[in-house]
C-alpha cells in the first residue's frame, strides 16, 4: 500500500528546497518577505519547505518570466486561491441542493 504524500507538510531545507527549484536561497527568503511563500518552522526557526510551497515558487517563477512582478503575482496567487475556495463552496452547495 502507498503512503499518501502530505504536500503541505514542510520537509525540504532552504537548501536543497532552492536546488528543487532552480532559484537561489535569498530568492526564497525574498518570496516569503513578500508575502508569498510561508515555510515551516523548526522549534530552532530553521525554514521547511513543503511541496505546496515549490509549486507555489514554480507558479512565481513563471509569472515573473512572463513579465509580471512580485506584487502582481502576489495578487494573482491571492485570487487564485479565493477562486478555488469559491469553486469548492459551489460544488458543496450544487451537492446538497441534488
Amino acid at each position: 500500500m502507498t503512503e499518501r504524500i502530505d504536500r503541505a507538510r514542510g520537509v525540504y531545507s532552504i537548501a536543497v528546497a532552492a536546488d528543487m527549484v532552480g532559484v537561489g536561497e535569498q530568492t526564497l527568503r525574498l518570496y516569503e518577505t513578500r508575502g508569498l511563500l510561508t515555510p515551516d518552522r523548526t522549534a530552532g526557526g530553521t525554514r521547511r519547505y513543503s511541496e505546496d510551497d515549490l509549486d507555489v515558487v514554480r507558479q512565481v517563477v513563471a509569472l515573473l518570466s512572463d513579465g509580471i512582478n512580485i506584487a502582481g503575482a502576489r495578487r494573482i496567487l491571492h485570487l487564485e486561491e479565493v477562486n478555488r475556495a469559491l469553486r469548492a463552496q459551489v460544488a458543496e452547495l450544487s451537492a446538497a441542493a441534488v
